[in-house]
């Protein structure tokens, strides 16, 4: 069976509480066999931790990882505080990434300049914190590309030394290409399944024309962005559905799913700065 890694999911978020278990045993069904509970806001980094836990107790599931982080999205209710209650969970929890961060000026009212600077504020401090303690940041950006990079050459963050995904990749082709420049991953979501993503996938191709298959990873961040042959079930993603990106890049890229599927793990362990072992079926 093929092997894959869910770099970006919000499995911890109560509405799984009932059916966390039984998805659990689809994905790891499906192939995948790691996958990344990610940070939004402080008050529910508790939940992630139990929600670890749980998942890591199960019989059959993926191997599942935590990566703490504030979200530009949720800036008008992080509080300063919330920076050092993020460092703490650092010290004791052992993630393996900063997530997300980053910054979002898609709703208007984020680009109020008092907003905007505390966003940018919290940003400088995750890169800083980063930095401290060895760890990948996996990025969160709308709609302002170009200021996430000028952040992270200022704060001479470089992915190609410390890892770093550009999650669920939203920017046009060269700000694609100059996230992989930088060392980026690109992730790839569900959303790569809509023929009618025409700018996605101008992205993604011309990055492929560059970098080939090396420069991607994929997620469902999950519960959004439901892959196009899911969406008679609902809106509500699962991490089991992830082999619905593995199968359009596999034919957007020509290139067959077993292949892919070893690039993509060996492209994750890259970006988040782990030797996870590919157990070739073969």
């Amino acid at each position: 069976m093929l092997q894959l890694i869910d770099t970006h999911t919000h499995f911890d978020v109560p509405e799984y509480d009932e059916f966390r278990a039984k998805m659990a045993d689809s994905a790891y069904q499906q192939g995948v066999r790691h996958l990344i509970l990610i940070g939004f806001v402080a008050k529910y980094f508790a939940q992630m931790v139990a929600a670890n836990d749980e998942i890591n107790g199960l019989d059959r599931a993926p191997k599942s990882h935590l990566a703490f982080g504030l979200h530009p999205l949720y800036i008008q209710e992080q509080q300063h505080k919330d920076l050092y209650t993020l460092e703490e969970y650092i010290k004791n929890h052992k993630p393996v990434a900063i997530a997300e961060i980053g910054l979002d000026t898609y709703p208007s009212e984020l680009k109020e300049p008092a907003i905007f600077a505390k966003q940018e504020l919290f940003f400088v401090e995750q890169i800083k914190l980063a930095k401290a303690y060895e760890l990948p940041i996996l990025l969160h950006i709308r709609k302002n590309h170009a200021d996430v990079l000028r952040l992270l050459e200022r704060y001479q963050y470089h992915a190609h030394e410390r890892g770093g995904i550009a999650h669920s990749f939203s920017g046009g082709e060269q700000e694609a290409l100059a996230f992989v420049k930088r060392g980026f991953k690109l992730g790839i979501t569900g959303q790569i399944t809509n023929p009618n993503a025409k700018k996605l996938r101008r992205a993604v191709m011309a990055v492929f024309a560059k970098y080939g298959a090396d420069a991607f990873v994929i997620e469902t961040d999950c519960p959004d962005m439901m892959p196009l042959p899911c969406q008679h079930l609902g809106s509500f993603n699962e991490p089991a559905n992830l082999p619905y990106v593995l199968d359009e890049l596999s034919s957007l890229f020509n290139i067959s799913k077993d292949e892919l599927a070893q690039i993509l793990w060996n492209n994750s362990c890259q970006a988040l700065r782990v030797d996870w072992k590919y157990h070739d079926p073969n």
